[in-house]
């Protein structure tokens, strides 16, 4: 299903009925990410997948500002006014869990609860987030140059997805046609606009989110996990979940796990 949101035409499947859970995808992602979990979700839960801004089936505006995570996160606001819904639980993996973020931080009282996996408040200082901006400025020049092909046979070999190499093939299959399938301008203005060094810093106003906050790390994701402890400490009703033998994409390594924990998290909420 589309619908235009703020201008902007955006992609998003519903499956369920009950209380409202939005889940927001990584980079490189779609709504295709979750789909080994919907079946499962749905049986309780109105599930809504979308397709994040330059992502999948959501269209690719060429202006950079339009993929400022505030505006992103005020999107996701409207589609929950299209469909005519309150307050969501909302679910966010890595670049979804930022938008995840953002949107307790500025739109808290239509978040329900938050489950957010192997994700960031945003870098504390100009300096970090200057060098961040001078990384993705360079990424996204190349995919530029030379296609998303090139682009995501280079992401792939990051340390960040070392875990990803011991997946059987059908899934590195099924994650690298994922990942081919975007639009170069697209990532490229995702990395511009709603990069990490893009984007404000929440740490200094985490204190202010008081809702009940899930924080998804994988053991083997040793960035991650201290920031998880940090996002721990900085939110009031938060706890860390640390995923045994997993990287940066829990719901890939062990999806098993994930699903449980997300159902449960959602339960008891």
């Amino acid at each position: 299903m589309n619908v235009q949101l703020n201008g902007v035409d955006y992609s998003y499947d519903i499956v369920g009925s009950g209380e409202a859970l939005l889940v927001l995808h990584g980079f490189t992602g779609s709504k295709q990410t979750w789909h080994p979990f919907i079946n499962n979700w749905s049986k309780q839960y109105k599930v809504i997948t979308v397709d994040l801004l330059g992502h999948g089936e959501t269209e690719s505006p060429s202006d950079v500002t339009r993929y400022d995570i505030e505006y992103v996160a005020k999107d996701m606001i409207a589609l929950l006014d299209a469909l005519q819904i309150t307050k969501a639980h909302v679910l966010g993996y890595s670049m979804g869990g930022r938008v995840a973020l953002t949107m307790a931080c500025l739109y808290g009282s239509r978040v329900q609860s938050l489950i957010v996996e192997s994700t960031t408040a945003g870098l504390r200082t100009e300096e970090e987030r200057v060098i961040r901006r001078e990384q993705d400025a360079t990424l996204a020049m190349n995919i530029d140059l030379f296609g998303v092909e090139a682009f995501i046979d280079e992401w792939e070999q990051i340390p960040l997805f070392e875990s990803h190499k011991h997946l059987p093939d059908e899934k590195k299959e099924a994650l690298r046609e994922e990942r081919l399938n975007q639009c170069a301008t697209g990532l490229a203005n995702s990395l511009l606009g709603m990069g990490t060094g893009s984007q404000p810093s929440w740490w200094e106003i985490l204190h202010t989110v008081e809702l009940p906050v899930t924080i998804l790390c994988g053991e083997w994701d040793s960035k991650f996990c201290y920031l998880a402890k940090e996002l721990e400490e900085c939110l009031p009703y938060a706890k860390k979940i640390k995923v045994l033998q997993a990287g940066h994409a829990i719901h890939v390594e062990q999806p098993e796990k994930f699903d449980t924990i997300v159902m449960d998290c959602l339960q008891q909420k």
